[in-house]
């Protein structure tokens, strides 16, 4: 009988569970199904559709080279794949489960008329296994994270098909280039072509390069000019490789830099258990208390609304939070430390809610995913879950010299580049700031002072 494998972020061959149960069962159709009305305002924004585009042309490519094809289709995914099962004349779909809210809803409609086979293959431990002694889901990362280490190894690896099955008649299949994912008016992806290789085999390639790196990481990972991290992020998302490959390539070293690495693939099964006991975690502060937090509103403020801008485009005077804007929007990614750096600024600097940020950023990442986004954004504004103290104020110029950002900057910040350390991290201040580079829209003492005074009105409201 003809397979049905519903592929979402998980497009590659090697080590899916769905691809791998399938093909043992019969003739496999593969596909994906671009839904943009299930996860309403977190549909894809643009960098991820780009993302999205060339992944799917590279799996194409892969599946035609074993005998078989992706078939496309648009609209809302349960009636796509029903409507695809009926011309198939199959009742079995496979797929590898998702957690947002949107994808669990999908599978629960689908599963009342189809045979739905689900499979774990996205994350280390599948989420909600991992719990407690009582039983419940853990809230905070530290034991989280100690009872998954406690777990390990994850399950094994699944090799890819190395040939599979076609059905009788090939059922139709979109244009992927009818789907205009990619931006053409205008093409504002030109730095993502120059920063990145999409797809599977793209995926495997940087692995092989953390291999040379990974020891490195918990010493480099927080200077961004060093450019000692993986970048395995958007690959990890799109599921272009899986984190079980990823942890099985690098668990028998015994580094500082491997230990700190599995925190990070470990953070990603947080984040998934996050969302899957507060699925609205991404529009919805944890912390009740910060419903009364007075945000400046960008809608309503127009001195919010500049600033954001300026945030957004880079030009808030504060260089280190410049270069990671500017990154941001020329490459689709940010360095993990400056992404705390210009989260901070956003949130306590201009005081305006972390949703505008997470908003922002689920546009322009290529690895805009809704658990992590949402999960780092509240740790860094403090209304988590588990997160960081509002009064934790960073101070991104003292950040910038002590993570020794200068190359970073003079890369993203062109209007810097002749300067040097000191003065590069603060030209403000050195009385070097030439004249096409923005003065600070606040100065750091006098934005910590407001942050402060704001979450003690919150405190006595």
């Amino acid at each position: 009988m003809n397979q049905i494998v519903w592929l979402r972020r998980d497009l590659r061959l090697a080590d899916n569970p769905a691809l791998y149960h399938a093909a043992k069962d019969g003739p496999v159709v593969c596909v994906y199904v671009l839904d943009d009305e299930s996860p309403r305002h977190h549909a894809y924004g643009g960098a991820s559709r780009w993302w999205l585009h060339h992944s799917l042309v590279s799996l194409a490519q892969s599946l035609e080279a074993r005998g078989s094809k992706l078939i496309l289709r648009q609209g809302d995914a349960v009636e796509e794949l029903c409507k695809l099962a009926a011309e198939i004349s199959t009742a079995t779909i496979h797929a590898n489960c998702h957690y947002e809210q949107w994808w669990l809803n999908a599978e629960r409609r689908l599963a009342t008329t189809r045979d739905l086979q689900l499979h774990h293959g996205n994350y280390l431990m599948a989420p909600g296994s991992v719990t407690t002694g009582t039983g419940g889901l853990y809230k905070i990362y530290t034991p989280f994270s100690r009872a998954v280490r406690a777990e390990l190894p994850p399950r094994d690896e699944l090799p890819a098909p190395e040939s599979l099955s076609a059905p009788d008649n090939w059922p139709a299949s979109e244009d992927l280039a009818s789907w205009n994912l990619l931006p053409n008016k205008p093409d504002w992806a030109g730095g993502l072509r120059d920063f990145w290789q999409v797809g599977e085999a793209a995926a495997h390639e940087r692995l092989d390069w953390w291999g040379d790196h990974v020891d490195d990481y918990d010493d480099k990972r927080n200077f961004p000019s060093a450019d000692k991290v993986s970048r395995l992020s958007p690959h990890l998302h799109f599921g272009e490789i899986s984190p079980v490959q990823v942890w099985h390539r690098f668990h028998h070293k015994r580094s500082d830099g491997w230990r700190t690495f599995e925190g990070e693939l470990i953070w990603r099964d947080y984040a998934q258990n996050a969302i899957l006991q507060f699925p609205a975690y991404a529009t919805q502060n944890y912390r009740e208390d910060f419903d009364r937090f007075p945000w400046r509103d960008p809608a309503t403020d127009d001195a919010a609304a500049r600033d954001l801008k300026a945030w957004q485009e880079g030009r808030t005077g504060y260089p280190i939070v410049d270069a990671g804007m500017r990154q941001l929007w020329q490459t689709g990614w940010m360095h993990n430390r400056v992404r705390m750096i210009t989260a901070s600024f956003l949130i306590k600097h201009l005081l305006i809610d972390w949703r505008e940020g997470e908003k922002w950023f689920w546009d322009t990442l290529v690895d805009a995913d809704y658990a992590s986004n949402a999960t780092n954004w509240q740790w860094t504004a403090g209304t988590g879950v588990d997160s960081n103290m509002f009064s934790r104020i960073m101070a991104p110029l003292t950040q910038s010299e002590k993570f020794d950002a200068a190359r970073y900057i003079r890369e993203y910040v062109p209007e810097l580049a002749a300067l040097e350390a000191p003065y590069i991290h603060d030209p403000e201040e050195f009385g070097r700031r030439p004249a096409g580079y923005p003065r600070k829209i606040i100065a750091h003492r006098a934005a910590r002072e407001r942050a402060l005074a704001a979450l003690m009105a919150m405190k006595d409201g």
